[in-house]
C-alpha cells in the first residue's frame, strides 16, 4: 500500500515513539531531546566540539570519540554538530591520565581536553550522558579522572560457548567463527564498556581451559583485541597453571623449575607478538580443584611471581585470585584465604595484584567485607564483585547491586586508623601502591538485551561508574541509568529509582536474611536448600546455618571459629558485640537461641519468619510500582519485567515457605501472626528438583 505524503510524514514523526525497545541500545539510546527550549540551548552551547589532545592527531580512539559525538549529537539535537581533533598546547588544562576536562564558553566551541586519547573518549561519552540526562546547558563543564587504573569485566565464558554462572544466554564470543568473522556486537560491547569507563575485559573463565593459550585461540583473542582497541578496552586472558604440562609436554609446572620458567616466558612473547597491548593474566590456582603452585610445595607468591616475570617484561600484570579453600583445611571456610595470604604480604612482584572477593565466602546476598582488605598493606589488592547474580536469582530476580558494591567500598577497615576504607585500599591511595584494579564478574551474554533482565544492565552500568569513582552514590548512579535507559519523565525516574534502590534488600529478605548464608540449592544455586547435607561439609547448607533446637547461626566470635580475629580490633568489637552487630550480619557472626530478643522487639524466630514474609511483600510492592509504569514504558520491556516479577514473587513464596518449615523443625515454635502459612508440607519443598538451570555445571 502506498502512503499519502501526510501519512508518511506522520509515520516519520512518530517513529521514535513507536520503535520497539528490546534493550539492545542499553543506556546509549540518544533519543532526540524532547524539550524544545533545552534543545535550542544545547545547540547554542555546541556550535562546534573540539577534541584537544597534546598530539593533535587522530587515531582509532579519537576517531571513535569523534564519530560517537557526531552521531550522538545529531540524534539528540536533530542536526549536525561539527567535531574535530585539535592540538592542546596548554599543559595547565590537562587532567590526570585517562581523565578529561569539558570546557564551555559563550559563542565558542565546546572543548574536551585530555592527556591521553582514552580521556577524549571518556569525555565524549560524559558530554553525551549529560545531554541524555537533560542537564542544564550552563552546567556542561566538567573535570573527571578515574580513581582506579584497571577497571575490568571478568567473563566466565568457556570456549564451548557456555557461560559459567551466566544467565543471559550463551557467550558473546563465538570462538568457532573467530578470527574470520567479527560480529558487530563485539564493537557495541566495547562501546558500552567505554561509555562507563571500563578499560579491560578478561575473555575466559577463571576455571581456565589451557586451549585458550594455544596459537589458534590467541589469534582469536587478537581479533577481539583489534575491535576493542578503538574503545580503550584491553584484552586479558585466564591462565591454567598446569599449561606447561598440557600444552608444552613438560613433566612439571613447578614455578621454580627452569624449564617451566622458559616455557612461560616464551608463551608471553607469543601473546605480546599477537596482542602488543595485552593487559595480562588472571589466575585461579589451588582452589576448587584447579592446579597451582601448592601442588609442588610452593606458595601462591611463587606461582604469581613466575607469571608476573613473564608478562612483566612486556608491561603486563598478573591478577592472582585469593578465592582459595580446601576441604578440611580450617574450622571455618571463610578464614582460609586470610590464613594463606596474610603471611605472603610483601612477597609478590610489583606487577601482581591480589584479587579479592567482596566478602570472605562467595558472593552471598550479604557478606561482611573481606578481612584481607585490612591485612595486606604491602600488596596491591583488587576488589572482585559479581554482576552476574549467581546467588541472587540469576537474571530472573530484580537486584540492583550498587548498594552491595557500596557496602564494601565504604566499609572502614580501621587499618591503620579510622576512615581507612576498602575503596582507599583498592584505589591504592591508602598504601601508596602504583597499581590498582577493580573487577566485576560480567552479567552479559548473547541475549538481545545483553543481560537477560531489562533492569539488570543497571549493574553493568553501576560497576563501571563505581570503578571510575567509588565515591559516587547508588542513588545518583541509578538516576543516571534510568534517565538514559527509560527517559526523563519525572514519574518514571522517581518510581524506577525507588524500585531499584530497594530491590537488593528485598532479595536478601526473601532468601538469606539476618546473616544467614549459603543455604541455597546445591550446584545450580537457584532456590532454597537449607536441608542440603552430605558430601563435602563446606559445600552444604547445614555447615553454615548450624540450626539446632538451641538456636541458629555460625559462631565466629572467640567462642567459635574466631574469624572475627582476622579483622581490626575496632571491627571485631563492633561485630562481636550483640548490642552493636547489625541485624544484617547477626547470624553470620553469632549462634543465637530462637528466643533471642531482637531490636524489633520480636524473638529471633519471629524475626526470621517476618523477614521472609517481608521479602515476599517486597516483591509485591515492586510489582505494584512496575504496574504504575505500564503506560509510560515501552510495551516490550514492560511485559518482560512484569513476567519476571511474577516469577520472582512465586519464588520468594517458595523460599519463605520452605525455609520457615525447615527451621521450624528446630525452633519448635508456631509461625507468628502476619506471616502467611505454607501451602505444602516440608517434604514437598525438599522434593523439588530443578534441571538445566542456566549457568550451572549440569546445563552444558
Amino acid at each position: 500500500m502506498r502512503l499519502r505524503p501526510t501519512a508518511f510524514l506522520l509515520c516519520l514523526l512518530l517513529a521514535p515513539a513507536l520503535r520497539a525497545e528490546d534493550g539492545y541500545r542499553l543506556w546509549l539510546r540518544y533519543d532526540r531531546v524532547s524539550n524544545d527550549l533545552l534543545r535550542a540551548a544545547y545547540v547554542a552551547a555546541l556550535p562546534r566540539v573540539d577534541l584537544a589532545v597534546p598530539s593533535g592527531h587522530t587515531n582509532p580512539v579519537t576517531t571513535a570519540a569523534r564519530d560517537e559525538l557526531r552521531e550522538g549529537l545529531a540524534q539528540l539535537l536533530g542536526g549536525e554538530v561539527p567535531v574535530r581533533v585539535v592540538r592542546q598546547d596548554d599543559p595547565g588544562l590537562l587532567p590526570p591520565p585517562e581523565g578529561y576536562r569539558i570546557l564551555t564558553a559563550a559563542k565558542a566551541p565546546l572543548r574536551i581536553v585530555a592527556n591521553e586519547d582514552a580521556g577524549i573518549l571518556y569525555g565524549a561519552f560524559a558530554l553525551l550522558r549529560a545531554l541524555e540526562m537533560q542537564r542544564p546547558a550552563g552546567e556542561l563543564s566538567a573535570l573527571s579522572a578515574p580513581r582506579i587504573q584497571r577497571r575490568l569485566l571478568d567473563h566466565w565464558d568457556n570456549l564451548d560457548g557456555t557461560v559459567e554462572r551466566g544467565y543471559a544466554g550463551r557467550s558473546l564470543w563465538n570462538w568457532f567463527t573467530l578470527p574470520d568473522y567479527l560480529d558487530p556486537r563485539y564493537r557495541d560491547y566495547a562501546r558500552a564498556c567505554a561509555s562507563v569507563g571500563i578499560n579491560g575485559a578478561v575473555l575466559t573463565n577463571v576455571n581456565a581451559d589451557p586451549l585458550a593459550l594455544t596459537a589458534p585461540y590467541l589469534a582469536k583473542a587478537a581479533a577481539l583485541a583489534g575491535v576493542f582497541r578503538a574503545y580503550g578496552v584491553r584484552v586479558y586472558l585466564t591462565a591454567r597453571f598446569s599449561a606447561p604440562i598440557e600444552l608444552g609436554g613438560l613433566k612439571t609446572a613447578d614455578p621454580l623449575d627452569p624449564g617451566v620458567i622458559r616455557w612461560w616466558n616464551a608463551k608471553a612473547d607469543e601473546i605480546y607478538h599477537l596482542i602488543p597491548d595485552f593487559g595480562g593474566l588472571l589466575v585461579k590456582a589451588n582452589s576448587e580443584g584447579q592446579p597451582g603452585p601448592q601442588d609442588y610445595g610452593r606458595t601462591h607468591a611463587d606461582g604469581a611471581n613466575l607469571l608476573a616475570e613473564a608478562v612483566g617484561r612486556h608491561g603486563g600484570i598478573v591478577m592472582w585470585r585469593a578465592f582459595v579453600y580446601r576441604a578440611g583445611a580450617s574450622d571455618d571456610r571463610t578464614k582460609q584465604a586470610y590464613e594463606e595470604f596474610k603471611p605472603l604480604d610483601g612477597k609478590f612482584r610489583d606487577n601482581v595484584l591480589l584479587q579479592i572477593k567482596n566478602g570472605p565466602l562467595d558472593f552471598q546476598p550479604r557478606e561482611p567485607f573481606h578481612p584481607l582488605f585490612g591485612a595486606m598493606p604491602r600488596t596491591p589488592l583488587a576488589l572482585e564483585v559479581q554482576l552476574t547474580q549467581e546467588y541472587l536469582g540469576g537474571s530472573i530476580y530484580l537486584a540492583y547491586l550498587a548498594p552491595l558494591y557500596k557496602e564494601v567500598l565504604d566499609a572502614d577497615t580501621f587499618r591503620p586508623t579510622a576512615g581507612s576504607t576498602v575503596a582507599q585500599v583498592v584505589d591504592g591511595t591508602l598504601d601508596h601502591h602504583r597499581l590498582s584494579a577493580m573487577a566485576g564478574v560480567a552479567n552479559v551474554g548473547a541475549d538481545r538485551d545483553w543481560t537477560g533482565h531489562p533492569l539488570a544492565a543497571a549493574n553493568w552500568y553501576a560497576f563501571g561508574r563505581l570503578a571510575w569513582d567509588p565515591g559516587l552514590g547508588s542513588d545518583a548512579i541509578a538516576d543516571e541509568w534510568i534517565r538514559q535507559t527509560f527517559g526523563n519523565q519525572p514519574e518514571v525516574v522517581t518510581t524506577l529509582s525507588a524500585l531499584l534502590l530497594g530491590s537488593r534488600e528485598v532479595v536478601v529478605d526473601s532468601m538469606m536474611p539476618l546473616g544467614l548464608h549459603h543455604i541455597m540449592a546445591r550446584d545450580h544455586h537457584y532456590g532454597p536448600g537449607p536441608w542440603v547435607d552430605g558430601g563435602r561439609a563446606d559445600w552444604t547448607a547445614v555447615y553454615y546455618h548450624r540450626a539446632s533446637t538451641e538456636g541458629v547461626g555460625f559462631d565466629r566470635t572467640a567462642t567459635g571459629s574466631n574469624a572475627l580475629a582476622q579483622y581490626s580490633p575496632e571491627v571485631a568489637r563492633a561485630w562481636g558485640d550483640l548490642a552493636t552487630c547489625p541485624d544484617g550480619l547477626l547470624l553470620w557472626f553469632h549462634h543465637l537461641p530462637w528466643d533471642y530478643p531482637m531490636h524489633s522487639g520480636r524473638s529471633l524466630w519471629a524475626e526470621v519468619c517476618t523477614r521472609y514474609q517481608r521479602g515476599v511483600d517486597g516483591v509485591r510492592t515492586e510489582k505494584r510500582q512496575w504496574e504504575s509504569l505500564r503506560n509510560m514504558v515501552d510495551p516490550e520491556r514492560w511485559a518482560h519485567v512484569e513476567a519476571l516479577l511474577q516469577r520472582e514473587e512465586r519464588d520468594a513464596a517458595f523460599w519463605r515457605d520452605s525455609c520457615i518449615l525447615y527451621f521450624q523443625q528446630f525452633s519448635k515454635r508456631p509461625i507468628p501472626p502476619g506471616v502467611e502459612r505454607p501451602a505444602h508440607p516440608l517434604d514437598y519443598y525438599e522434593a523439588v528438583q530443578l534441571h538445566d538451570v542456566p549457568g550451572s555445571p549440569d546445563s552444558r
